[in-house]
């Protein structure tokens, strides 16, 4: 490993699983001291002991403010700055329109919207000039999903964070890019599409949609994350970079 990130502070929410996971040991790997938050502690817990290396857990839903201000206590009680955040937690629900409610509305959006633009925001006091935020959008927003328009919505609003903040923050020389997965092999993918063979079918059709012939994995996702959030990056700034094997450029 190149050690890009040696001595970084890498903030990753949504930690536990999936994009979040794979990011959280990538960013490790390469020497950052990292801090993830889950909602579960037993998911938590486990993941901690996944990453290895100078990782710290928080138990937090990052759709609530109370949570995030422990988020960034935590931050503080070992380290006097951040580096980089990457604001991934979120997730959605399937519901076609007619069927959509104001309790599925309001929970996918503070998750994924809300959650997102305090999860910065409060990071900014702590975030050093020059730092690194990446925003987890989707493909979704830029490509119409049946009984998925809540979520893509709310998926739409966090890739324009990404455009707008550039400027709010552009005197602090702070980067904030958006990464779009594709369809990725993830937990949170199977039950969206439901268990065992109706998941798989569902994943087979989708990957016949894909130029590169198959869905994602998460490590590929992860890698994306790190150039974004590296020096390598340093003149990309408020981007949506796909990583989807071609799917929305057809």
């Amino acid at each position: 490993m190149s050690k890009k990130f040696e001595n970084k502070v890498v903030i990753v929410t949504g930690g536990t699983s999936g994009i979040g996971l794979a990011t959280a040991k990538a960013f490790s790997m390469e020497g950052a001291s990292v801090f993830i938050t889950g909602r579960r502690k037993e998911a938590l817990d486990a993941a901690i002991q996944e990453i290895g290396g100078r990782i710290t857990g928080v138990q937090a839903d990052m759709s609530k403010l109370v949570d995030i201000d422990r988020l960034y206590d935590a931050v503080q009680q070992k380290h006097s700055h951040i580096d980089v955040v990457f604001a991934n937690a979120g997730g959605g629900e399937m519901l076609s329109l007619g069927a959509i409610t104001e309790e599925h509305y309001q929970k996918t959006f503070d998750t994924n919207v809300k959650g997102t633009l305090f999860t910065v925001q409060k990071a900014l006091p702590l975030l050093r000039d020059g730092g690194s935020i990446v925003l987890t959008s989707s493909t979704t927003s830029t490509s119409g999903t049946p009984a998925f328009s809540v979520y893509s919505a709310t998926k739409a609003a966090v890739r324009n964070f990404a455009r707008n903040w550039i400027l709010d923050l552009k005197d602090r020389r702070i980067r904030v890019n958006a990464i779009s997965p594709g369809v990725t092999e993830t937990a949170g993918l199977n039950e969206l599409f439901g268990s065992g063979e109706n998941a798989e079918n569902t994943k087979n059709y989708l990957a016949s949609l894909i130029p590169a012939g198959r869905i994602g994995q998460p490590e590929e996702i992860a890698k994306a994350v790190l150039f974004l959030a590296s020096d390598d990056a340093s003149f990309i700034n408020g981007i949506e970079l796909f990583v989807d094997g071609g799917h929305v450029q057809i």
